[in-house]
């Protein structure tokens, strides 16, 4: 038995629209991740880019479960001493919603070139409204 392979040609790409609200960070970042790198799809081939286009919209009204919102960070450093920067999940969700969900989904995806094409064909909106309706983005259910 052969395996599978897909080529550029045989890739077609759909748009799919996320609604995030009252729905968990996590829960959301894995469909999108899973969207994002073709996982769902029955071509699905690990070393080419067969994903689709994601749009995620009511990103503000994602929900963080437990004590997440106090006892996780997002941190980033300078390079120099003491440039250590910390930031609650619960301020970031506040101030950067669109961010907070960026990095969920970027954590997701595998780390090399192919993640950071993938990253690419995210949209992320921290409300209901977003620039896409021309591509006639199909909704698909976070569980």
């Amino acid at each position: 038995m052969s395996t599978y392979m897909a080529k550029k040609g045989d890739i077609v790409r759909k748009w799919y629209i996320l609604d995030a609200a009252g729905k968990p960070l996590g829960k959301t970042a894995v469909v999108a991740a899973d969207l994002l790198r073709g996982k769902r799809k029955p071509e699905y081939t690990p070393n080419a880019d067969c994903g689709d286009n994601v749009v995620i919209i009511n990103a503000a009204k994602a929900v963080l479960t437990g004590k997440k919102g106090t006892q996780k960070f997002y941190r980033t450093h300078s390079g120099w001493v003491g440039g250590l920067k910390e930031t609650p999940y619960y301020i970031m969700m506040q101030e950067k919603p669109a961010l907070a969900m960026r990095v969920a989904v970027r954590g997701m995806l595998p780390k090399n070139s192919l993640g950071r094409t993938s990253l690419t064909r995210l949209h992320i909106y921290a409300d209901a409204n977003f620039e896409q309706q021309a591509q006639k983005p199909e909704a698909y259910a976070v569980d």
